[in-house]
């Protein structure tokens, strides 16, 4: 893959130009030095496009930024033990993120329930979100 703008390595991550820029303040992407030729224009190449989607599909993932930053030191000290532990902490918690959500789901199935059988004067949909 040829040299890119930063425009391009935005488009080819899917992301906004100011998304780079702005992980590129958290030390989480590198800048380029801007070259003496080719007007200047700061050049990425192929490693800084899996960087970057590397950075949004930790993200997809749960991870915080800083987070991302220690996995992104691991790699480079390959600290296979600490990236585990990482990760299974990041499961940890989406584990219960998932109870959270099947809960909230559950309460509201029986809250529509209630309602559709009109047992009660008031919608308990309604009722229960007013306290």
């Amino acid at each position: 893959m040829p040299a890119m703008t930063i425009a391009k390595l935005a488009a080819e991550g899917g992301v906004g130009v100011e998304t780079v820029r702005y992980y590129q303040r958290r030390g989480l992407m590198p800048q380029p030095e801007r070259p003496s030729a080719q007007g200047r224009v700061r050049r990425y190449d192929a490693g800084d496009l899996r960087r970057l989607r590397f950075i949004k599909a930790a993200q997809a993932a749960g991870f915080t930024l800083e987070e991302i930053g220690q996995l992104l030191a691991l790699d480079a000290s390959e600290d296979r033990a600490r990236a585990r532990e990482l990760a299974r902490a990041r499961v940890g918690a989406l584990d219960a993120k998932i109870r959270e959500l099947q809960a909230a789901r559950d309460a509201l199935s029986r809250l529509a329930q209630v309602c559709e059988e009109g047992s009660t004067l008031l919608c308990p949909i309604l009722t229960a979100f007013e306290t």
